[in-house]
C-alpha cells in the first residue's frame, strides 16, 4: 500500500487514544459551557473572550463557534426590530447622523431613560453613556412615575465632568418630555453643551443607547437574576461597577470599556 514501517506502527500505537486536538476541544467545550452558565446572554464571540482573558489560551471564534454548536449553546437574549422613521425636533435635529465615531472621551454622549420592574414596583433609569468607550458615566434610579429628578441628576454629573474641558460635548437624546423641556435647556445653557435629538420614535437615531437598552436588561434577567436581590438601587450599582470594569465588550475588542479608556491614554 506505499506505507513505510515506521509510519504504520505509529498509526496503530495510537488507536484507541485521542489526540491532542480532540483532548483540547473537550476541554474547551467544558471551559465554554461553564461560562455559558455564568453569562447565558452572551454569545460565542463573548463568551470565546472571557475564556481568553480567565485562561490565556490561544484560540480562534471559529473553533469556539464550533464547540458551541456542537454542544447546543446558544445565546438567551431576545432580538427587537425597529419601526420607521419619524420628524426631527424644532430646535435640536440630529446632529450626529450615524456619525458616532468619537476620538477622544466626552466627545459625544448619549443619554435615556428605560423601565425595570423589581418585585412588583416599575423603576425608571436614567443613564448617560459615553460613545467613546460606551461607559456608562453617570445614573439614577427612582421608582416615581414621571420622576424628573434622575434626567437633572444625571445633567448635574454630566456638567461637573466637562467643567475645565475646553471642546463642546454633543449630547444626543430622543425627544422625551424632560429632554425636550425649557427647564432642562436651561439647566446647561452655561456649558459648551451642543444638543441632539433623535427623529420622533426612530431608535435608529441613537442606535448605541437603544442597542444597549434592549440586551442589558435581558443580561441583568439572564445571567444576574436580578429581581431576587432585596435592594434595586444596590444591585443597578454593582451592575454599573462590573459593566464599567468587568465586562468585555465586542465593540472594544473584548475590553472592558475602563481598560480601553485607559489604555488608550485617557485617565
Amino acid at each position: 500500500m506505499g506505507i513505510n514501517r515506521s509510519g504504520y506502527y505509529k498509526w496503530k500505537s495510537r488507536q484507541g487514544t485521542r489526540t491532542q486536538y480532540e483532548l483540547d476541544r473537550e476541554c474547551l467545550i467544558e471551559l465554554l459551557t461553564e461560562a455559558h452558565k455564568k453569562h447565558k446572554s452572551y454569545g460565542y464571540h463573548r463568551l470565546a473572550a472571557v475564556i481568553r482573558k480567565e485562561t490565556g489560551w490561544v484560540f480562534s471564534d471559529n473553533l469556539a463557534h464550533k464547540c458551541c454548536k456542537f454542544v447546543g449553546i446558544k445565546s438567551k437574549v431576545r432580538h427587537y426590530r425597529y419601526r420607521s422613521v419619524g420628524e426631527e425636533h424644532v430646535l435640536y435635529p440630529n446632529k450626529i447622523r450615524d456619525k458616532w465615531n468619537a476620538s477622544k472621551p466626552l466627545e459625544i454622549v448619549v443619554s435615556d431613560m428605560t423601565y425595570i420592574k423589581h418585585k412588583g414596583l416599575n423603576y425608571e433609569w436614567t443613564y448617560i453613556l459615553d460613545t467613546y468607550n460606551n461607559e456608562i458615566i453617570s445614573h439614577h434610579l427612582t421608582n416615581k412615575r414621571g420622576d424628573k429628578r434622575p434626567y437633572f441628576s444625571c445633567l448635574d454629573d454630566l456638567k461637573s465632568k466637562i467643567e475645565e474641558q475646553t471642546y463642546p460635548i454633543v449630547l444626543h437624546t430622543d425627544q422625551g418630555s424632560v429632554y425636550s423641556s425649557r427647564a432642562f435647556s436651561e439647566a446647561h445653557k452655561h456649558y459648551n453643551i451642543i444638543r441632539s435629538m433623535s427623529r420622533v420614535g426612530t431608535p435608529t437615531d441613537n442606535p448605541i443607547i437603544e442597542s444597549i437598552n434592549g440586551w442589558i436588561k435581558e443580561e441583568m434577567r439572564v445571567d444576574f437574576r436580578y429581581w431576587e436581590r432585596e435592594s434595586i438601587f444596590d444591585f443597578i450599582d454593582e451592575y454599573v461597577e462590573y459593566y464599567n470594569n468587568e465586562r468585555p465588550a465586542y465593540a472594544l475588542n473584548y475590553k472592558t470599556p475602563v481598560q480601553y479608556r485607559v489604555e488608550q491614554g485617557f485617565a
